[in-house]
């Protein structure tokens, strides 16, 4: 819990200004506090037990006075809350997501980072500006109580001041046992937000296999793990009912069995009264806020920001690329035997499969909707993790390969292009961050993206994901990707929301650029661009170009659509036919 600590010191320091001014507001707002326990004996005292009730009006009037004063204060005191506690939440979500982005682009992706942002940022936010009003209130309150019992009566003081320092004593002594808890809430939280990304991102799938039953089993037992931590949450309650009834209502029937003594020292019946006022309307409000803040929002706001700075990552930057495209022995992608399924009892979405994809090569692959193109495209990747076979990147296998190594060596870009809120440059060259703007207007012109940046306002501007269309999201990720020093492109319909025009300008512009493009198809002329197809059609798998599969495969001339295979049987093919490359080994064909 140290850089907890260090965390929140470090926010608190940053906002010193503002801190002085809650401070000095704070001090008003305890005005009443402070008085209303000698106001009250003066009145009672010099004003209506001595038969001066004017008197003991106009000391009534100034007690009235300062609640305006006090009121006055505790709305400025809000008012300034946002402007300390909005920049610790701000400098919270540029951790995680930078911490999210340093594991994305080095391949080890977490789907707890969608808990954090959503859930955990927020709940961090809501106790610490909560937790930092009840400290203020508990400090100056009870303080300011606390200075007018003594002013008031030394003796009384001291017999208030024991049982509130043994309530405080007690509740310190629980606070290991429920932070422990909070944490195991925390943990609980973000185990079934990673289950409920899954299950949700394979839905689909799910659904096929028939497997809904059993996912909902898995994903329900997750809840109720949650829900168990969140009833031993609840029991700590108790702890807190003990210690305000020890610091809180023992101070009350101490003070009136001692009444009899301190009349006898001399005390009046309104510093008497007086007294219990200081205890029932100051100490007493505090200490209740102050338990019940802390264990409420307190072991929240540090169990969560705990977990929030384990789970921040630096960022490495990949290294810089000695050349564009490293040399190259191996196959840029392999796979041999290669099945996977979701759920142990569902059909396997691939079975077998295959598959030599040499450097240097254009491969498309092609398939009914649900197939399993994005399923291959992710265990090509290293997203997913296949029960049986290997996937060998560059030769060097995927399941034993470290983030770094893939990240080197891979691009996956998802039909859901990715932009973050920061400038266009920070978005285009975060996967090589060594590389002058002078090279990204080149890529750009190559791409024929210049237009786009000049209407985004240059490298400079800032960029919000909200603002921009998702054809242009995509096209900003695409020329990112351009930019990697990664050999393999794999673009899994990553130009779905673009015109066909500009689809074929990106996709013979990645064809052209050195290296080894595989593209999942969201529109058959894509077929039409590649050196070889890769047809998937849920039995088999069959690999040739796209004159060769419309002679061979009448699922494949199926999906083109006859009157496009006459016409093209007729002409010569549209773009490059080379040999079929060796190292092709589908499994079997339709």
């Amino acid at each position: 819990m140290s850089a907890v600590g260090e965390v929140t010191r470090a926010a608190l320091r940053a906002r010193r200004a503002e801190l002085w001014r809650l401070a000095g507001w704070s001090v008003a707002e305890a005005l009443p506090a402070g008085l209303a326990g000698l106001l009250t004996a003066q009145a009672v005292d010099d004003g209506f037990l001595a038969g001066r009730p004017v008197t003991g009006l106009l000391w009534l009037g100034l007690l009235a006075a300062a609640v305006l004063v006090g009121a006055v204060g505790t709305n400025r005191a809000y008012a300034l809350l946002g402007a300390v506690v909005e920049p610790f939440r701000d400098d919270l979500l540029r951790r995680v997501v930078t911490g999210a982005l340093a594991g994305a682009t080095g391949g080890r992706g977490d789907d707890a980072t969608v808990a954090r942002l959503t859930h955990q940022v927020e709940m961090v936010r809501d106790t610490y500006a909560g937790l930092l009003m009840v400290v203020r209130g508990f400090l100056f309150a009870a303080g300011a109580a606390v200075v007018g019992l003594f002013s008031l009566a030394a003796p009384v003081a001291l017999l208030v001041t024991v049982p509130v320092l043994a309530g405080l004593g007690l509740f310190a002594a629980a606070l290991p046992a429920m932070i422990a808890r909070q944490r195991q809430y925390v943990l609980a939280d973000e185990r079934l937000g990673r289950v409920a990304v899954t299950a949700v991102a394979g839905h689909r799938d799910v659904t096929v296999s028939g497997a809904r039953d059993r996912i909902t089993r898995w994903v329900g037992g997750y809840v109720d793990d949650q829900a168990r931590v969140e009833r031993r949450l609840a029991t700590m309650a108790a702890t807190r009912g003990l210690t305000l009834a020890v610091g809180g209502w023992v101070p009350v029937p101490v003070v009136l069995l001692a009444t009899p003594w301190l009349v006898r020292q001399g005390l009046g019946p309104g510093a008497v009264l007086g007294a219990l006022v200081y205890v029932v309307r100051g100490v007493q409000p505090a200490l209740h806020t102050l338990v019940q803040g802390v264990a409420a929002g307190g072991l929240r706001f540090a169990v969560t920001l705990d977990r929030l700075l384990r789970a921040d990552v630096p960022v490495r930057a990949p290294a810089p690329a000695t050349a564009r495209v490293p040399r190259q022995t191996a196959p840029a992608l392999s796979l041999r035997g290669v099945t996977f399924r979701y759920g142990p009892h569902a059909d396997p979405v691939l079975d077998g499969l295959d598959l030599d994809v040499p450097a240097g090569d254009h491969l498309v692959i092609v398939g009914a909707s649900g197939i399993g193109k994005s399923t291959l495209a992710a265990l090509m990747a290293g997203v997913l993790s296949p029960q049986a076979g290997t996937v060998r990147v560059g030769g060097v296998p995927v399941a034993g390969a470290t983030p770094a190594e893939l990240a080197g060596r891979r691009v996956l870009i998802p039909q859901e292009a990715y932009v973050f809120t920061g400038t266009v440059r920070e978005n285009l060259a975060y996967l090589r961050p060594d590389l002058p703007d002078a090279g990204i207007t080149r890529a750009a012109t190559r791409l024929g993206l210049t237009g786009l940046l000049d209407r985004l306002g240059g490298y400079d501007a800032t960029l919000r994901p909200a603002d921009l269309s998702a054809g242009e999201r995509q096209q900003l990720a695409l020329l990112r990707a351009w930019l990697s020093p990664a050999p393999l492109m794999i673009l899994d319909e990553a130009t779905c929301h673009l015109d066909p025009a500009t689809e074929a300008r990106l996709e013979e512009a990645f064809a052209d650029r050195p290296g080894t493009l595989v593209v999942i198809a969201h529109r058959v002329s894509s077929a039409r661009r590649a050196r070889r197809v890769l047809l998937l059609d849920g039995r088999a798998a069959l690999l040739d170009s796209h004159r060769g599969l419309l002679d061979r495969s009448a699922a494949y001339r199926e999906l083109v659509g006859y009157g496009e295979a006459d016409l093209l049987r007729s002409s010569p093919t549209p773009g490059r036919s080379a040999p079929l490359p060796a190292g092709y080994a589908p499994r079997s064909s339709p």
